[in-house]
């Protein structure tokens, strides 16, 4: 057995027992495996293994190697959790089921703008920037509520949820009850919080969707300088 699928299993029996000491059923909670910088064939075996559910940073990486892998795995499920530049909207749209870092209103506009004449529209998140980091993407606290409205109201947006990366100096927790706190004024069911480090942690909080990578694949190859 591919080490990455014994991982993968380690991972899902960590999250049924997280749930469980949180009062909360397995099921509640999807495992987001994030397969950046990791190519097909290291991917693979985690399909072959029955996951359908992934994440990628960048959308020209994930050009390069989902189309392929959804020819023999047609029902995954792409989720994007890297920034989107707006004139990678298109291809995003056509790649990704799932855009889990909206974060300002260009973006929605553009976003809205494109599955309008695609007829393809992703499911959305809103990125919140909890931590209030200037080099960091996402929404500031202050600034979520509106930018949520604005994203339904004007731009006919499917907000499912929120999105965050804690701090890496701070403790998590203070942030996973932020974005709970916000999704729950807003009426959104959808957390997507909590990665290889602190997933037990998000799902205590409440995260539907936790984002680990490192844990099932190992260590990244480091992204060439860009």
């Amino acid at each position: 057995m591919e080490e990455s699928v014994e991982n993968l299993q380690g991972v899902l029996d960590d999250i049924a027992s997280a749930a469980g000491e949180a009062g909360r059923a397995p099921g509640d909670i999807d495992l987001v495996a994030v397969s950046k910088t990791h190519d097909a064939a290291h991917i693979r075996p985690v399909l072959r293994a029955g996951h359908r559910l992934f994440g990628e940073n960048r959308v020209q990486e994930a050009a390069g190697k989902w189309p392929g892998l959804r020819e023999e795995f047609p029902d995954v499920r792409l989720h994007l959790i890297g920034p989107l530049q707006t004139n990678k909207v298109r291809q995003a749209l056509a790649l990704f089921d799932v855009i889990e870092t909206m974060d300002r209103p260009k973006l929605a506009r553009e976003i809205a703008k494109e599955a309008e004449k695609t007829g393809r529209m992703p499911d959305c998140f809103i990125q919140v920037n909890t931590g209030a980091e200037s080099q960091k993407a996402g929404v500031i606290p202050e600034e979520v509520d509106a930018f949520i409205a604005s994203c339904r109201e004007e731009y006919g947006l499917p907000v499912r949820g929120l999105m965050c990366i804690p701090p890496v100096e701070e403790e998590p927790s203070l942030h996973f009850a932020l974005l709970r706190e916000i999704a729950q004024r807003n009426g959104l069911a959808e957390l997507s919080m909590g990665m290889s480090s602190d997933y037990r942690v998000a799902i205590a909080f409440g995260a539907t969707l936790v984002r680990v990578g490192t844990a099932i694949f190992g260590a990244r190859t480091p992204y060439p300088a860009d």
